[in-house]
């Protein structure tokens, strides 16, 4: 059901002659019968900007003509950027709470229960004052409360964005959930019990708890990082990073000691990176976790990437790639000799597209051997060599070994240098076909960094098979998407895109329990696929520019990123915010 309080903004601009009645009626009509809110109808009827708007409801907010609350709830405006103007409006300072290092210690003292129903977040303080971020800076009651609690400050309020308040409301729930625990690894410490490594070492209870819930929200890394007023802990949820826990800084050491023994680290050494990993069983699950830690100005930062045994059997055509992608991809696989390469950022499923391709292609008739930095997943039927430095095993080292193995198909985790890309090259040409990754933005410009890379363009035409680039993107939630329409210059710089039926429909993201609030739960692959044909052999061999082997491509089906990122816009599964983030140039 929809707010009828939001239209009091038609009613002001009614009353201040910015309408008239007729237009007034139509407002009010479509407001009734469509799904859009009074903002997105007002700006489609040309009647304001979203400029415009923003000040508009400044201006109604000023005259008491709509509450706080109706705005977050009803119009589709830029939030940040209206508390910018509200505070100015006001003068009331607006902050980003994602920008500064919030102080929990603060907010222990009034606990999670009271900030949640007055609204505030406690950020900090300094020798006059404690500093309060507001949802709504007319509760007058709620300001009176914060100054009962503080007698001997003076409480100062600023403006921020009810989202990240309660976000970072959530934070301090989830950390008095566990503050016997906390307490628990106090005692550990103070008495030297800490270095208990028994079930019952509350240390190893909290790393379980780390690990478990980074695992529930879907995460793919977990980051621990101290601050100069906090241990941070995030987890990389859908390409994004998301705080779990915020505990005070006395935490870290003991658990980024523990974590570091786990994964048979130097815990004494605190100046030098160090690698390293440790398996868990976790909620009966197998997982393995590849630990980083990096020397930072406030200590040491640890991420670690969780590897899910589980996950790495999908099916290639369970990666969800463009039929069009797909069949090319799935044609080039069963080339005889050559390369095949998937390129794409950091974290954009290139290990999981190689596994699935091996994994279809693997039988006891074919010799397949990897070399990997590191191994990630174990495969049957497979030989994995993990890279080595120490022990002088590098990809290109490997690689010559591998060849005297009379292998049929070789799997390359990762071309770093000239000598592992030649030696890739001189297999693929001696009948062998190899599969690996490189870090480019698109599939044609992998063309012009293996020529940079220094190999001869004759050799390079006549190796390569099929290139795929690819990203991840994030997929709407289907508890909450909602129906949106686009800005006619967005739908015009997307036309070439849109069905010539003029049937599409686009959403957007909200944000619910079943999603975080993020409006995203889970991740697709979208992908180019560009095959070497003859003509773009001959391309090559000559130097051809990267525009000319594109033009070519565009006109014989080539699929690009953007293209594939689109269809899932139009079909509902992401949003063209989503699509512009991950795939526009």
């Amino acid at each position: 059901m929809k707010a009828k309080e939001s239209l009091g903004i038609v009613d002001f601009l009614l009353n201040n002659r910015v309408i008239d009645e007729q237009k007034y009626k139509l407002l009010i009509k479509q407001y009734e019968e469509s799904d859009d809110d009074i903002g997105s109808i007002l700006i489609d009827n040309k009647i304001v900007d979203s400029n415009t708007l923003t000040l508009l409801l400044v201006e109604a907010i000023k005259n008491g003509v709509i509450v706080l609350k109706n705005i977050y709830q009803e119009f589709s405006i830029d939030i940040d950027d209206f508390l910018q103007h509200l505070g100015l409006a006001l003068n009331v300072e607006y902050i980003d709470l994602y920008n500064i290092d919030v102080d929990y210690s603060i907010a222990t003292k009034l606990g999670y229960s009271k900030l949640e129903k007055l609204g505030v977040l406690p950020y900090k303080e300094d020798d006059l004052n404690i500093y309060f971020a507001v949802k709504d800076p007319f509760d007058l009651s709620a300001q009176d409360s914060l100054n009962r609690f503080s007698k001997n400050k003076l409480i100062k309020v600023v403006l921020a964005n009810p989202t990240q308040i309660e976000k970072h409301l959530h934070i301090i729930e989830k950390s008095e959930s566990v503050k016997d625990l906390i307490a628990e690894i106090r005692d550990e410490v103070r008495t030297g019990a800490s270095e208990n490594t028994g079930e019952s070492s509350g240390i190893l209870k909290l790393i379980e708890l780390i690990l478990k819930t980074a695992i529930i929200s879907g995460g793919s890394d977990i980051h621990i990082e101290p601050t100069e007023t906090n241990c941070v802990v995030r987890s990389r949820v859908d390409g994004m990073l998301q705080e779990i826990f915020v505990f005070d800084k006395d935490i870290y050491p003991p658990l980024g000691s523990r974590i570091k023994l786990l994964a048979n680290l130097d815990i004494a050494e605190k100046r030098k990176p160090q690698d390293g990993r440790f398996s868990a069983v976790v909620m009966d699950s197998s997982y393995d976790f590849r630990m980083s830690t990096l020397p930072i100005m406030t200590g040491e930062s640890i991420v670690m990437r969780i590897l899910d045994k589980s996950k790495v059997m999908i099916k290639l055509e369970g990666l969800g790639m463009h039929p069009t992608n797909y069949k090319k991809f799935r044609s080039a696989m069963d080339a005889p000799y050559g390369i095949i390469f998937v390129t794409g950022p950091t974290g954009s499923g290139k290990t999981t597209t190689l596994y699935a391709a091996i994994n279809a292609i693997k039988n006891v008739k074919t010799k397949i051997i990897t070399v990997e930095d590191p191994v990630e997943y174990q495969m049957n039927l497979i030989q994995q060599v993990q890279v080595n430095i120490k022990a002088d095993l590098t990809f290109a080292s490997a690689l010559k070994s591998i060849l005297r193995q009379d292998p049929d198909i070789i799997m390359i985790g990762e071309v770093r240098d000239r000598d592992t890309l030649k030696i890739a090259v001189e297999a693929s040409l001696t009948g062998h076909l190899v599969f690996s990754t490189l870090h480019t933005n698109d599939a044609v410009s992998a063309i012009t960094r293996i020529v940079d890379m220094g190999i001869e363009p004759y050799l390079v035409s006549g190796a390569l098979v099929a290139i795929q680039a690819q990203r991840l993107i994030r997929k709407l939630c289907h508890h909450c998407k909602i129906k949106t329409t686009l800005p006619a210059d967005m739908l015009s710089d997307i036309q070439e895109h849109l069905p010539s039926s003029g049937e599409y429909q686009f959403y957007k993201a909200k944000g619910c329990d079943k999603c975080m609030n993020s409006g995203y739960v889970g991740r697709e692959l979208v992908s180019e696929v560009l095959v070497i044909d003859d003509n773009i052999q001959s391309m090559i061999a000559r130097g051809g520019s990267k525009e000319e082997i594109l033009k070519y491509a565009l006109e014989n089906g080539f699929v690009n990123m953007f293209a594939d990122t689109m269809s899932r816009a139009l079909k509902g599964i992401t949003t063209i915010e989503e699509a512009y983030r991950v795939a526009k140039a």
